[in-house]
């Protein structure tokens, strides 16, 4: 008996584990407290409590999500919105299955002595504008105002802006595109003053967008596995996210654990995890649908040249948050 007892255990202990469930994440950017929600869930062990293995891809200016997407090179992926219903337009049918960013983060920084007091102010100036799908909130708020954007004295010069500051440094632009939690702090450690600047946050605007939601590729959403690895995939991102807001140091600890560039200094993380906080903060990870319309109305209303030409069908879903936060 003795001996049965034995092998029985020896048999339970070299049965392997359940194999966890894969899920590769794909980033919109480089490794940032941008994305601290999700590498908090991978330190604080949340995928791990939901039977997950996470591999989380950083980005780059060399990498469009929706592309990686749609290549089967990850199962999820960061994106603004205005990039990702344009591409479902063009035929990448991502959906959105979470939203964990609540307000925009999007803004022009501009020189205060460049004259410019309201948008109006904007004709006959330089801006700097981010590309690779980034420009299309710009673009559609300056259709809104009814302000060309090919130069002139009553249009506006657009500047490809690289994800930097120098245009404004240098004076080559008399705006850039800065985030709330990244560019504009760049801009005052390079010792410009908060008075030498003037900002318009698109949100204050009317024409805020979604940015950093969670999309999937509409066919795998017709796999029920694959559904209950995303509704415990945001659960747990979620948790992440919650866990970052409470504690913004901690949080940009971990973030500056994951980057592998060794290029983010703490200071520089910490500020980012803070002002990250009031763009997730009063998210659940549910979509508002008031604030998808919102979106979906700003980039419909680019006057002969919109971002978007059609009422998206299906571009969301439900499903997978009202799962994960029941």
């Amino acid at each position: 008996m003795k001996l049965l007892k034995t092998l029985a255990a020896a048999t339970l202990l070299a049965t392997p584990a359940m194999a966890q469930d894969e899920v590769t994440l794909q980033l919109q950017w480089v490794t940032q407290a941008q994305f601290a929600g999700y590498y908090v869930a991978l330190d604080q062990g949340y995928y791990e409590d939901e039977n997950l293995d996470v591999t989380i891809q950083p980005g780059g200016p060399d990498i469009a999500p929706p592309q990686v997407l749609a290549g089967g090179g990850a199962d999820v992926m960061l994106n603004w919105m205005p990039s990702a219903l344009a591409a479902r337009e063009r035929g990448v049918p991502v959906v959105n299955i979470a939203q964990p960013f609540k307000t925009s983060g999007l803004m022009l920084t501009c020189w205060a002595d460049a004259g410019i007091e309201t948008p109006e102010d904007f004709r006959g100036k330089t801006i700097g504008v981010w590309f690779f799908g980034n420009e299309y909130p710009f673009l559609s708020w300056m259709s809104q105002l009814g302000i060309p954007t090919d130069g002139g004295e009553d249009g506006v010069t657009v500047l490809r802006q690289a994800f930097n500051v120098d245009p404004l440094l240098q004076r080559q632009a008399d705006c850039i595109s800065t985030m709330t939690y990244n560019e504009y702090g760049q801009v005052l450690d390079a010792g410009v003053g908060e008075d030498e600047l003037i900002t318009f946050k698109y949100e204050d605007q009317g024409v805020a967008t979604l940015e950093d939601g969670m999309y999937v590729l509409e066919e795998n959403l017709d796999d029920p596995e694959f559904v209950d690895r995303m509704v415990r995939f945001v659960r747990a991102s979620m948790k992440g996210w919650k866990w970052a807001e409470e504690n913004p140091e901690e949080a940009a600890e971990i973030v500056l654990d994951n980057d592998a560039t060794g290029a983010q200094t703490e200071a520089h993380q910490v500020r980012m995890m803070t002002e990250i906080a009031k763009l997730t903060a009063g998210s659940n990870g549910a979509l508002d649908v008031a604030d998808y319309e919102r979106t979906v109305a700003t980039l419909l209303g680019g006057g002969s040249d919109p971002v978007i030409t059609m009422e998206p069908e299906g571009a969301y879903t439900l499903e997978i948050t009202d799962q994960a936060l029941d």
